[in-house]
């Protein structure tokens, strides 16, 4: 009896040893060094046309169980130029209801085998994306290097690549699409990494502390914007098809609730301008219903403004019922995309 508990125990021992040396190795846990990392995404227009794009702010973590966690500020999409960045936020990402994206993962035993001898190693490793509220299982190739006891680089060797589809987000290229003039973007991406990370009370590590490349106008400003930022940013506004009533109503929807956040920000940044309130609607119901119905909507948004702080003498609604439609009224996504708010400056 004795031998057969000492042989059951030695061998609970020796099936344990693989997760106490991955443990020991990153005990106490592991902290992004954001200044010194980055993530970096591809995407191509007009079928040939490539560019590179950033983010400016990102942090993650690997515990002493080897869970990693990283989120990435979607606020800080880096493209070089404002008003892309603006449309990125609002018309892709729709940063007002899905602010962060979330990539979790986790290290085994096996993946660290040997590095502390070969100080460098090449691993697949999957990895969950929870990006515009949809979560995914992806893989990614990456080189782990040892650099110091304290330091690993943990790398992508080859492009990750992410179809706008599985996320939910093909609208959203649509509306990129129109707001740029009316390009073509490929509906999908590669996404490249190259991270630091230190052992915990050992090294540098920042976190979110990802420092935006030269020319960068991924951070948004604070105080006032100028003239052509608040005209860019209220066409953008009037683009995004994010404010809602219930239907046949003038009712503002909650969902509305996280772009008009938005826009009060931007509205009262832009102190030297009148805004027009446009109300627009598909052509579902007679002319003068809908022309009441406008006029109504577009009164809705002006209350709601009002009543956040925007003075009333900057504002006006005014109603076009179905008479000025962007799309065809005879789909439903058409129908849609007519029921809309834009934001018009009044000269």
């Amino acid at each position: 009896m004795f031998l057969q508990r000492f042989i059951s125990g030695a061998a609970l021992a020796l099936s344990m040893l693989p997760a106490a040396a991955m443990a020991n190795d990153l005990a106490p846990g592991w902290s992004l060094d954001g200044g010194a990392s980055n993530i970096r995404f591809q995407s191509v227009k007009n079928e040939t046309v490539v560019e590179s794009s950033s983010f400016a702010s990102f942090e993650g973590s690997i515990a002493e169980d080897g869970a990693v966690d990283l989120r990435v500020i979607l606020e800080s999409v880096d493209t070089k130029i404002d008003l892309r960045n603006v449309r990125m936020r609002f018309l892709f990402f729709e940063t007002f209801k899905y602010p962060e994206a979330q990539v979790t993962a986790q290290v085994t035993p096996e993946m660290l085998e040997g590095l502390e001898t070969s100080r460098r190693k090449t691993v697949t490793m999957p990895f969950s994306l929870d990006l515009h509220g949809i979560k995914k299982t992806l893989l990614a190739d990456v080189a782990v290097t040892l650099l110091s006891d304290n330091r690993v680089s943990v790398a992508s060797t080859a492009p990750v690549s992410i179809a706008v589809a599985d996320f939910g987000l093909t609208e959203n290229i649509a509306k990129l699409e129109e707001a740029a003039g009316g390009i073509s973007i490929i509906p999908s991406a590669t996404v490249t990494f190259d991270f630091l990370f230190d052992r915990n009370g050992t090294g540098t590590a920042v976190a979110g502390a990802a420092q935006p490349t030269t020319g960068s106008a991924a951070l948004e400003t604070t105080g006032n914007f100028d003239a052509e930022a608040c005209l860019g940013r209220f066409e953008i506004l009037s683009n995004t098809g994010n404010i809602y009533f219930r239907p046949g109503s003038a009712q503002l929807d909650a969902e509305s609730v996280p772009l008009l956040t938005e826009v009060v920000d931007i509205v009262s940044r832009c102190p030297d301008l009148r805004i027009e309130l446009a109300g627009h609607t598909d052509s579902k119901g007679s002319e003068a219903a809908n022309q009441r119905l406008s006029e109504r909507r577009a009164g809705s948004v002006l209350r709601y403004l009002t009543e956040r702080g925007i003075a009333a003498n900057r504002l006006t609604a005014k109603g076009y019922g179905e008479a000025q439609p962007v799309a065809s009224n005879d789909t439903a996504q058409g129908m849609s995309r007519n029921r809309r708010i834009e934001f018009l400056v009044v000269q």
